[in-house]
C-alpha cells in the first residue's frame, strides 16, 4: 500500500499531459453519477430478496407442499386404490367371461353365414356350369375363330406377301440396271472430259493472272516509293541535315550544358535545405503531441557544429578559415583556370 501511495502521483503526473487529466475528471464524475442510483437501486433489490426469502417464500412454499400432499396426493392415492383398481378387475373378468366367448361365437357364426351365401354359390357355379361348358366354348372358339384365321393367313395373306417381295426384288434389279446407265456412266464421262480440263484451265488461269499481278503490284510499289523518296524523304533528309542537326548542337553546347552545370552546383544545397527543413517540422510535431497527451521528457539534440568554410583553392590545399564563406562543392570547369592563370 504504501508503494502504491508512492507510486501513484509519479504514474499520474509524470507520464500524462494536461489534455488527459482535463479529460479524466469529467469523465469519472459524469460516470459515477450515472452508475450510483443503478447501484443503489440492486443493492436495495438484494436485500429485499433476501429478507423475503427468509421470511415469506420459504414458509408459504412449505404450506404449498402440505397442501398438495392434503387435497391431491392423498385422494388421488385413495381413488386409484379403492374406485380405479376394483373397476379395473371388474372389466378383466366381464372380457374374459362374456365378451370373449361372444367373439368367438360372432366370429363363427359370420365366417359360415359368408361360406353359404358366397363360397359355396361361386363354388357350385364354376363346377356345375362353367367346368362343363368350357370344352363346348373351346370346341366352338376353334371353329369359329382360329380355323378361319389360319385359312386367312395361309391361303390370302402368304401368298400375297410373297407377291409384294418378289415385286419390290424386280424393281431393286430393274433400279440397278438404270442407274448406272442413266446416272453414273454421264455423270462419269461429264467430270473426265468436260470439268476436269475446264479446271485445270480455270486453275493454269488463275497462276498466271496471279504471277502478272505481282509484277504490276511491285512496279507500282517501285514507282510510289520513289514518288515519296523525291517529295518527302529527300526534303526532310536536307532539313534534319542542314538546319536540325545543326541547331541541336547549338541548343546542347549554349542553353542545356550551362543549365545541367548550374543545376549539379544547386542540388546539394536544395537537398539540405529540404532535409533541415523535414526534420524541423518532425521535431515541431513531436514537441506538440508531447504537450497535449504528455510523454516521457525527451532531450534535445545539440546542433552540430558547422563545418569550417574552406577558402579558395581547397582542392589543393587544407586551410581553414573561420570568417570565409563555403566553397560551393561543384564549380564550373573554367573558374579553376582562371584562378590560377
Amino acid at each position: 500500500m504504501d508503494n502504491a501511495k508512492h507510486q501513484a502521483p509519479a504514474r499520474y503526473g509524470g507520464g500524462d499531459g494536461c489534455l488527459t487529466t482535463l479529460i479524466r475528471i469529467p469523465v469519472r464524475l459524469v460516470v459515477l453519477v450515472l452508475v450510483l442510483p443503478v447501484r443503489m437501486v440492486w443493492d436495495a433489490l438484494v436485500a429485499c430478496a433476501r429478507a423475503a426469502d427468509r421470511t415469506v417464500l420459504r414458509p408459504l412454499g412449505r404450506a404449498l407442499s402440505w397442501l398438495f400432499q392434503v387435497l391431491v396426493v392423498a385422494p388421488a392415492r385413495l381413488l386409484w386404490e379403492w374406485v380405479l383398481t376394483p373397476v379395473g378387475h371388474a372389466l378383466r373378468w366381464v372380457y374374459l367371461t362374456l365378451l370373449a366367448p361372444a367373439g368367438r361365437g360372432i366370429r363363427t357364426g359370420t365366417g359360415w353365414l359368408l361360406k353359404a351365401v358366397l363360397v359355396l354359390p361361386v363354388v357350385g357355379v364354376w363346377r356345375y356350369v362353367l367346368v362343363p361348358l368350357g370344352p363346348a366354348a373351346a370346341r366352338l372358339a376353334r371353329h369359329l375363330v382360329v380355323r378361319p384365321a389360319r385359312w386367312t393367313y395361309r391361303e390370302l395373306l402368304t401368298p400375297l406377301g410373297h407377291g409384294i417381295a418378289a415385286g419390290l426384288r424386280g424393281l431393286r434389279a430393274g433400279l440397278d440396271l438404270l442407274v448406272p446407265v442413266l446416272l453414273v456412266t454421264p455423270l462419269a464421262w461429264a467430270y473426265r472430259w468436260v470439268l476436269t480440263p475446264v479446271g485445270r484451265e480455270i486453275a493454269a488461269a488463275i497462276g498466271v493472272a496471279w504471277r502478272i499481278a505481282g509484277f504490276v503490284s511491285r512496279a507500282v510499289g517501285r514507282v510510289l516509293a520513289r514518288l515519296a523518296w523525291y517529295l518527302v524523304g529527300a526534303p526532310l533528309s536536307w532539313a534534319h541535315r542542314t538546319v536540325f542537326t545543326p541547331m541541336g548542337h547549338f541548343v546542347r553546347d549554349a542553353v542545356w550544358a550551362p543549365v545541367r552545370r548550374a543545376a549539379v552546383a544547386a542540388g546539394p544545397t536544395a537537398l539540405d535545405a529540404v532535409r533541415t527543413a523535414r526534420e524541423t517540422v518532425r521535431q515541431a510535431r513531436r514537441d506538440a503531441w508531447r504537450a497535449l497527451v504528455g510523454g516521457p521528457p525527451v532531450t534535445e539534440p545539440r546542433e552540430p557544429g558547422s563545418p569550417l568554410a574552406r577558402t579558395l583553392g581547397t582542392a589543393h590545399h587544407a586551410t581553414t578559415v573561420p570568417s570565409a564563406a563555403p566553397e560551393p562543392e561543384i564549380s564550373l570547369p573554367g573558374e579553376h583556370s582562371a584562378r590560377r592563370g
